[in-house]
């Protein structure tokens, strides 16, 4: 079976790794243009200086081993793509491998809401190709893609020979199945833009103007399809050659964990309501959880405190759960000695009991969030972890708030080997965990849009003077909100949470996001409507950075359903048109 999968950028190990073997191969196939090999991770990685977007499509043999690749331009203000290179392994070729991937750039194309696909190709005519050998490659190049209903732009100019030393170029037109023809006004834009953003450096402005002139006839006249042998027909619809963008992680033994008691709204059922609105989206790619070491949790979390909530929630004998009675100003060096007396010690409130299941529970949330880790490393572009329990208000040695580990925070923890990591909090309440871990310390930048302390749990933290501190000094930046905050007021907020972190520059962000935010939540005052989601998910995919989104907060359940829809279909609208 053939596995392509798309590239976006250089942030993960994978992806790093499948560009040194497209740059080898791009190398091999293309020894005239080595040099442009080396342009790839920035085109990738910083598509505002070049003025389009680049992607790369990868097609993966045994082990990892790229066995053809191909680069594509997206200009998505002209609805265009244009096919750059596209190459395959010496010896793997005859396997299907080419048609695969060319379909695969149709697909991306199509999921681009492209209407034209453009590409170059060596002219299939002996004026144009005196060489027998390469007037027969090209032949056999333009038969292929006429396979696919591709024609040749009748555009004489186009043709001459530019550079140094001179080459010539047939372009190329797939319109992608749509019905109507290639209009005069569409081809002259498309041509520009390519000419001046990909050949910019070897044509000159003499050419160009030539080209455009040549453009005469509206619709833009086509060459018939020439090549095609009989009963060779336009191959019926591939089937989807591009794995989903997006993956959802989520583990049923986060129902370990459930508090039957009156006005504890952090239910199993919130989880069941988030699969029931996506599923049917189609939008992502279900992972199973996979089990990781507890040493992701202590790289965040101190070890006293995880030991605690083990030893504590596996000796206990339900259903009698241990909730802290005494709540003292918490010197670190006076810990009591019985351990259930310790719920005071490490807990920030009197709502998150502790039962036989919490630890195990807490543990398996942490999977989800590692598993999504594993998942972004892999190089997916964005993955959903539906945590439960959440985990934000869980610092280096407290729980509360629900929260018993910080999922969140371990993730941030597992991908900084990969690069720097932004954390983003959407929930109503403020991320006061995530801000103690990170707060003294400069290589993840912590953000937090949330209600005003005076009036929201956790009340003591959350101001705006709190920036970090030592050398996490202006790494934490907090935008608390009044109560009764809508769009009007939120979205403001998010641009401004959105600038800071790229001046951060991070290789990944990840975003802890609460439904609690909408209008109706049984423990928040804000008055987002739940279409207000969709803004901030396409914010926030347009970033154009790997996304890891992990579930905090939300307990309105008719919320919670139309929340996640609304939020990923904002991330699905920016993938479509900008990826």
């Amino acid at each position: 079976m053939i596995r392509i999968r798309a590239i976006h950028g250089t942030a993960s190990l994978l992806s790093r790794d499948r560009m040194a073997q497209v740059r080898e191969l791009f190398v091999g196939s293309f020894p005239r243009l080595a040099d442009y090999a080396d342009e790839i991770p920035s085109l990738l990685r910083d598509p505002m200086q070049h003025g389009y977007r680049t992607v790369l499509l990868i097609a993966e043999g045994a082990q990892g081993r790229v066995d053809a690749f191909a680069l594509v331009m997206h200009f998505p203000d002209l609805e265009v793509v244009f096919l750059d290179f596209m190459a395959t392994r010496p010896g793997v070729r005859g396997h299907g491998l080419g048609g695969a991937l060319y379909e695969a750039v149709r697909e991306f194309s199509r999921n681009c809401r492209a209407r034209a696909l453009f590409m170059e190709v060596q002219p299939d005519d002996p004026a144009l190709t005196p060489d027998p050998a390469q007037l027969q490659a090209a032949r056999k190049r333009i038969r292929f893609y006429e396979r696919y209903g591709v024609r040749v732009v009748e555009n004489p100019a186009y043709c001459v020979p530019v550079g140094d030393p001179p080459t010539t170029a047939f372009l190329l037109f797939d319109g992608l199945g749509r019905p109507d023809p290639l209009s005069r006004r569409e081809a002259r834009a498309a041509v520009a833009r390519i000419l001046a953003k990909r050949f910019g450096q070897i044509v000159e402005p003499a050419y160009v103007r030539d080209v455009m002139e040549a453009f005469r006839d509206d619709p833009v006249p086509l060459r018939p399809i020439r090549n095609r042998r009989p009963g060779n027909h336009l191959p019926p619809s591939a089937p989807a050659r591009l794995s989903n963008t997006f993956s959802l992680v989520a583990t049923p033994r986060h129902e370990l964990h459930h508090v039957r008691e009156r006005g504890y709204f952090e239910r199993p059922v919130r989880v069941q309501a988030i699969r029931e609105a996506l599923e049917p989206t189609g939008w992502f790619t279900p992972v199973s959880c996979r089990e990781h070491r507890e040493s992701a949790i202590v790289a965040v979390h101190d070890r006293h405190f995880v030991h605690f909530l083990r030893t504590v929630c596996t000796t206990l004998k339900a259903p009698r759960p241990v909730y802290p009675d005494t709540f003292p100003l918490r010197p670190a060096e006076r810990r009591p000695r019985e351990l259930p007396v310790q719920a005071g010690y490490y807990c920030i409130d009197s709502g998150t009991p502790l039962y036989p299941g919490a630890y195990r529970a807490a543990r398996a949330s942490v999977d989800a969030v590692l598993t999504a880790a594993d998942e972004l490393l892999a190089g997916k572009r964005l993955v959903y972890a539906v945590c439960r329990p959440p985990g934000h208000h869980a610092g280096k040695r407290f729980y509360g708030g629900f929260c018993y580990f910080n999922n969140a925070a371990v993730a941030a923890q597992y991908l900084l080997a990969e690069g720097r990591v932004a954390l983003l909090d959407l929930d109503f309440h403020h991320g006061n965990g995530t801000q103690d871990i990170f707060y003294e310390r400069d290589d993840v930048f912590t953000v937090s849009i949330h209600g005003h302390p005076h009036y929201s749990y956790p009340y003591f933290t959350g101001y705006p003077d709190e920036t970090g501190q030592g050398a996490g000094l202006g790494s934490n930046f907090n935008l608390p909100l009044r109560p009764g905050a809508d769009e009007a007021a939120y979205l403001p907020a998010l641009d401004r949470a959105l600038d800071r972190i790229g001046r951060f520059r991070p290789d990944i962000l990840i975003c802890s996001l609460g439904f609690d935010i909408i209008r109706g939540d049984p423990t928040g005052t804000f008055r987002l409507a739940a279409r207000s989601l969709r803004a901030l998910g396409r914010r926030l995919a347009t970033l154009d950075l790997p996304l890891l989104v992990a579930q905090e907060g939300g307990y309105n359940l008719r919320n919670i359903r139309r929340g996640a829809r609304e939020f990923f279909a904002g991330c699905a609208d920016a993938a479509l048109t900008s990826s």
